[in-house]
């Protein structure tokens, strides 16, 4: 969060505003341009400020990475204690589980542990490490990825070269099936077909060609090692929620059955009534009929 901050500091310290001399051969009054000036003035004290809080705030990160590692290695050892832990968290990650291949979700079951190491100067860059278990796939027991400044200032990333066991190089499988794809969808017109991905977790691991952009690295630095606990719990929370509508479901159901229970109740009641008084007024005119016959009879 600080380091961000910090981001957000910088670029007013690099962009300071200054009365020029295009501003000074303006027709500006003299109090309008003296009053200009004392702004300029003003401004570059702001600035001195802005620029001694990124310094203060990067200090006060880096106390903190200090203090906070402990507790990291604190979660690691108790990971450990749960299969597939960092597996079941990358799967559960909507950003990071979009490049996740079928065949690197059984290779990433061997993923035991993962790190995040901030460099000292904190602007300069940081790690992502990968612990592995013994697995068919490699022999590394650690995969180190590392972003920091080249010697042209700008962004540069490293990664482990990554010692594949006979044909068993993801990486290398992939880009032969995407090599594929596009044969075919060239044969076939369909462009969008072969780029629907552009590549997977082990490509991106061996992709230093735009550390600038590398979004999979920002999230597993700023969301998942956070706090990776919350994706490893994702499908737990949907399955209670799930739970609770279909038992408001079946309760809403159960209201709507025994109301119409009621209604049809009540409709059998209103026809039995209105039977029953169809009834009369048939005997009431049976009655009258029976009466008018006796009274001609009489006569």
């Amino acid at each position: 969060m600080a380091e961000k901050i910090a981001e957000k500091i910088e670029p007013a310290v690099l962009k300071k505003p200054r009365i020029d001399d295009s501003v000074e051969e303006r027709d500006f009054d003299e109090e309008t341009q003296k009053a200009l000036e004392e702004i300029d003035a003003n401004q570059n004290e702001i600035d001195a400020l802005n620029e001694q809080a990124s310094e203060e705030i990067l200090k006060v990160e880096q106390k903190y990475n200090k203090l906070r590692r402990p507790f990291y290695d604190k979660r690691n050892d108790i990971i450990k204690r749960i299969p597939k832990f960092w597996l079941t968290a990358f799967i559960n990650h909507p950003q990071i589980t979009a490049i996740i291949e079928e065949d690197e979700e059984d290779c990433l079951q061997y993923l035991n542990k993962l790190e995040v190491e901030e460099f000292e100067d904190i602007k300069s860059g940081y790690r992502i490490k990968l612990y592995f278990d013994k697995n068919p796939y490699f022999d590394n027991e650690v995969l180190t990825k590392e972003f920091h400044l080249g010697s042209s200032g700008d962004p540069a990333s490293q990664s482990t070269p990554i010692q594949w066991k006979e044909s068993m190089d993801l990486a290398a499988k992939f880009a032969q099936r995407a090599a594929a794809a596009q044969e075919n969808a060239a044969k076939t017109g369909n462009r969008k077909r072969a780029h629907q991905q552009q590549g997977t977790f082990f490509t991106w691991f061996c992709d230093n060609g735009d550390p600038s952009d590398d979004e999979i690295a920002e999230v597993i630095k700023d969301d998942m090692w956070p706090n990776p606990l919350q994706y490893f719990l994702v499908p737990d929370i949907e399955v209670e929620n799930g739970d609770d509508e279909d038992d408001d479901d079946m309760e809403n159901e159960e209201e709507i059955d025994e109301s119409v229970v009621v209604l049809e109740e009540e409709e059998e009641d209103l026809e039995e009534a209105d039977e029953g008084e169809e009834e009369e007024e048939v005997g009431g005119d049976d009655d009258v009929e029976d009466a008018g016959a006796g009274s001609a009879a009489a006569e």
